[in-house]
């Protein structure tokens, strides 16, 4: 240990050192700095105010070849000094920060003719802080966003202009509040199809009406070569299109069988939740292989994507039938009522999904329902499909740990991501589980008020347009009200009890309906065209797994009959019983496990096994049987209403 005297003279000799360096200019640690060190300026929280001006914004969608589109936008501004532009990461429809801002690139700033610098908040990726010199009335920015390898939206014959991948916007204030101007220009011979008013429309560009920022964010333009429209409103309904576009001209159009039915659903849907919430409707659909189905759902438009052949032959397409009615009925459900949490000021405020078994599964079930009521499906293919729902809801043996209210969370977290062992980790179940929810609590309403009331009643009056414009919010105390003035008794005991559950309680809908899941060794239609569409072989329900046509696990049961033999997702297997693998091999070795042990080569990497699965049950295909000496409520539900 040194001294006192030492380290006086250690400290004297240092402040000798100190005073030098200070008087020839050299910065010490303690006034050295760079840019990094200064302090960022808070992003304004969103407050519901007057925003002054209107942002002017030019997006080029002409570069089909490297896939890139160019986007150039006029802000005014509003105070000068410290400004913070945000880049849009939450999407309502996907319920999840799905939009990155790595697609974002080449991001410039002007006041003029002069270049301001920017400096990406350390926190938010999203935002962006500019200084704006004073005197200044408008800024430019100008930025690419690059299409990334999977994503559809650039292609010569199609383009989907998503608003939100394409602009930013200044924070502090409401969408709701902040007017706004768009216009695209497009690749000669492409026509756009979109729910904003065209104002001047030429060859190959449209400037569209000034409108509010979350207003053009619900608004996409998908622009295609080939376009079918059919008006299919009906009188004393506001109008509804549906449009068919596509980037072939091979690409089926609506058959008069195609029109009738879509005419029964528009009858069927009303004849439920009563008139319109919106002033004009624009069903897009998008009949390109580029895109996996699925749909999104907006106030006044639905993107929906479906398969190129899909009005060819709409018997190969079960399982998407009830696809537009899902997302016409988020019209409603969704958008013109919103679950309190999943409506934001902003695209940049996180949406809190408690709800989804509402706003998605209530809209599921009404998928079903209303497929079934129009004909899109046969009463037969109905009862099918719902047995297959309850079949894999059951399946879903994650609830264990996993209660179907922590899968309100998968958006957040999951969304973009693969679930690996999906029956395990639940992924997004509100949506299938939500359609036995909600057939429940149907059945418990007839059961209830001796058939008197059910689901109908409860949209008809919930969702009702005569409340005034949207969008209103409910809570989960409004829901349970308005279900307890229909049958009064304690909703939110029962649904918090289903919500938070660990045990397979998904069956009493169907019980109450009078109808059972059973399982036989015979798949009905409806199941065989299921795994065509996926493209694979689902014995889930004897061996506990999934695989396609090449042999290549999908998805294992946890602790199931594969899963204790020793197989995982993404094993292949070679050879079943010492014949090389093919569905025929698999589905026989099955049907012969009563008598006959099942043996799988296996290989995974680089490591081969050969192994026995413990299973003699024989082939196990859903089905719905009629409980006898019960009311026929499900027949009941799925009658039309429409005259």
């Amino acid at each position: 240990m040194a001294s006192k005297k030492g380290l006086g003279v250690i400290s004297s000799w240092l402040a000798l050192i100190l005073g030098a360096v200070a008087a020839l200019g050299v910065p010490t640690s303690a006034s050295c700095h760079s840019r990094q060190d200064l302090q960022q300026p808070d992003i304004a929280a969103p407050q519901d105010r007057r925003f002054d001006g209107t942002i002017r914004l030019e997006v080029d969608a002409r570069d089909v070849v490297r896939r890139v589109f160019y986007v150039r936008e006029t802000i005014p501004v509003q105070v000068p000094g410290k400004t913070t532009l945000l880049y849009p990461e939450w999407e309502a429809s996907s319920h999840a920060p799905t939009i990155s801002a790595a697609s974002l690139t080449g991001l410039v700033a002007f006041a003029g003719s002069q270049r301001l610098e920017w400096q990406r908040d350390e926190l938010e990726m999203h935002a962006f802080h500019v200084d704006v010199p004073e005197g200044v009335d408008d800024i430019t920015v100008e930025f690419q966003y690059v299409v990334r390898a999977g994503e559809a939206f650039l292609r010569p014959d199609l383009v989907a202009v998503q608003w939100q991948r394409l602009l930013l916007y200044p924070a502090g204030w409401y969408a709701r509040n902040i007017p706004i101007q768009a216009g695209v220009r497009l690749p000669s011979g492409l026509h756009t199809v979109s729910s904003l008013h065209a104002e001047e429309t030429s060859d190959e560009s449209v400037r569209f009406a000034a409108t509010t920022l979350d207003a053009l964010l619900d608004a996409p333009v998908i622009a295609a070569r080939y376009i079918h429209s059919h008006d299919l409103g009906l009188p004393g309904q506001p109008a509804f299109r549906l449009s068919l576009l596509s980037d072939s001209e091979e690409a089926p159009d609506l058959q008069n069988r195609d029109v009738t039915d879509m005419r029964r659903m528009m009858r069927e849907t009303h004849a439920v939740f009563g008139r319109a919430p919106y002033r004009r409707f624009q069903a897009m659909v998008i009949l390109s292989d580029a895109f996996p189905p699925g749909g999104v759902e907006h106030a006044d438009s639905a993107e929906i994507y479906l398969p190129a052949d899909y009005f060819r032959d709409r018997s190969s397409q079960l399982n998407n039938l009830d696809l537009i009615v899902h997302e016409h009925v988020h019209a409603w459900n969704g958008r013109f009522r919103v679950p309190t949490g999943q409506w934001t000021p902003t695209p940049n405020t996180p949406i809190r999904n408690g709800m989804l078994w509402s706003y998605e599964g209530q809209t599921e079930f009404w998928g079903r329902v209303l497929a079934a009521r129009s004909g899109l499906r046969s009463h037969q293919e109905t009862l099918d499909k719902l047995a297959l729902d309850a079949a894999n809801v059951q399946a879903m043996n994650g609830r264990a740990w996993k209660t179907l209210r922590d899968t309100t969370n998968d958006p957040v977290y999951l969304s973009s991501r693969a679930a690996v062992w999906p029956e395990w980790q639940r992924r997004k179940d509100y949506y299938t589980e939500g359609v036995l929810l909600w057939l429940e609590l149907d059945m418990m309403l007839r059961e209830g008020s001796d058939d008197q009331y059910g689901l109908d009643d409860l949209a008809a009056a919930f969702y009702s347009a005569d409340i005034g414009p949207g969008p209103h919010t409910y809570t989960f105390g409004d829901l349970c009200a308005a279900l307890h003035r229909l049958l009064p008794i304690d909703w939110s005991k029962h649904l918090n009890e289903r919500l938070d559950t660990h045990l397979p309680l998904v069956l009493g809908g169907l019980d109450r309906a009078g109808w059972e899941l059973v399982y036989d060794d015979k798949p009905t239609s409806t199941f065989l065209q299921y795994e065509a569409e996926m493209g694979g072989y689902d014995v889930r329900h004897s061996l506990g797994m999934v695989v396609d046509t090449r042999g290549r696990v999908q998805s294992v049961m946890w602790d199931g009959p594969a899963y204790r033999a020793g197989i995982g997702p993404g094993a292949v297997l070679e050879a079943i019983n010492g014949e090389a693998f093919s569905g025929e091999a698999l589905l026989s070795a099955i049907e012969k496990s009563a008598d006959n042990p099942i043996f799988f080569r296996m290989s995974i990497d680089a490591y081969r096994s050969d192994l026995e699965i413990d299973y003699d049950g024989g082939p196990r295909y859903p089905h719905l049987r009629r409980i006898g000496g019960r009311p026929d409520r499900l027949t009941q539900l799925l009658k039309s209403r429409s005259p």
